[in-house]
């Protein structure tokens, strides 16, 4: 959302920014949005995604008195939606960041689906990543206006890293970068994943570092399963900056994240994801992208297929940019400031 902030100053709408309290080490200054007016929620993430979208709900609904212009929220989780519900429940528009991303399954992911889709249907702006995110929206006749912007985590990634030509170096050992976390996985999923790692590592043929997830409950998983696996790094929680340089430091990326769906293909990172289902398809038809699952089977056939196929491999890490082109930001900024006129027009002539 800094690329938004940004470009909301830039139009002379400098917002102020709520923070949930999820992540107790996020650095504003990383983003350049230290300078931001900020108002710190006490929300930390709960085991029950819908008693953190009322801890959320409760928890800005004081804030939108007097109401703002317009509450913006990003993404799916239980922060976007807590946020969103308040803004409905004060009559205070709300507009959707990353609006109309669908798998058509309501249990994949859970309970993303469900979020996603209660926003997108009562909020007054929906800014789609995407066409096929927007025809979705048309699909489901939502009421609000649908824009066509790209997404803005493009814009931060974009920020962060020079263009550079994918390269092949003979002799050396390929390095997988690994993140997971998705709800539906924890359990036999993430043990799954775990098991493929194991394999692959005692096969000695990659570097493997995982990089743990913030929420204690993965991250304790991934250690029992994998701390003792000689090949195998475990990496704690790491700043944007960090992660992108991982990503573009490996020669194949594993993931269950939605933001690496579309960041990978930017960067030109060939990226397996570790779901059953995408709602972000794109990155597949750009052909930087394979829907692998989270069987240790299908895993282990996939990273030994590129691994010894280094040219398929690097077929895939040809940049594409299906989410948007680095200026989501500006283009969202603009329709925001051309509604609130409009509204503005509209209150006058009433």
């Amino acid at each position: 959302m800094a690329p938004v902030a940004h470009a909301l100053r830039d139009c002379g709408l400098p917002p102020t920014l709520v923070l949930t309290g999820q992540h107790a080490g996020l650095n504003l200054t990383e983003f350049g949005i230290g300078a931001y007016p900020a108002v710190r929620l006490r929300c930390p993430g709960e085991v029950d995604p819908h008693r953190h979208v009322q801890m959320v709900s409760g928890a800005v609904l004081p804030l939108l008195r007097p109401a703002p212009d317009l509450l913006v929220v990003q993404g799916d989780t239980s922060s976007a939606l807590g946020a969103a519900l308040a803004g409905f429940l004060a009559a205070v528009p709300v507009a959707h960041v990353e609006a109309g991303l669908r798998t058509h399954d309501p249990f994949l992911p859970w309970p993303e689906e469900e979020y996603r889709t209660a926003i997108d249907a009562r909020a007054e702006l929906l800014f789609a990543p995407t066409e096929t995110a927007a025809a979705n929206l048309r699909a489901e006749s939502v009421q609000g206006e649908v824009h066509v912007t790209g997404n803005s985590g493009i814009d931060a990634v974009l920020s962060l890293v020079p263009s550079a030509a994918p390269s092949l170096e003979i002799g050396k050992l390929p390095r997988i970068l690994v993140t997971c976390h998705r709800r539906e996985s924890w359990g036999e999923g993430l043990r799954s994943i775990s098991a493929a790692l194991t394999t692959l590592a005692r096969e000695g043929k990659a570097l493997i570092d995982v990089v743990l997830h913030p929420n204690a409950h993965v991250a304790a998983t991934m250690r029992q399963a994998l701390d003792s696996t000689r090949g195998i790094s475990l990496i704690t929680p790491c700043s944007h900056g960090e992660l992108v340089r991982r990503m573009c430091d490996a020669e194949l990326v594993l993931s269950d994240s939605g933001g690496i769906q579309e960041e990978a293909p930017a960067l030109g990172a060939p990226l397996l994801i570790l779901r059953e289902k995408t709602e972000r398809p794109e990155c597949i038809v750009s052909g930087n992208a394979r829907l692998v699952g989270t069987s240790t089977e299908r895993i282990l056939a996939e990273v030994r297929h590129l691994l010894e196929n280094p040219f398929e491999r690097l077929a895939m890490a040809r940049p594409a940019f299906p989410f948007g082109d680095g200026q989501a930001g500006p283009r969202i900024a603009a329709v925001i400031d051309r509604w609130l006129r409009n509204r503005v027009d509209a209150h006058r002539l009433a």
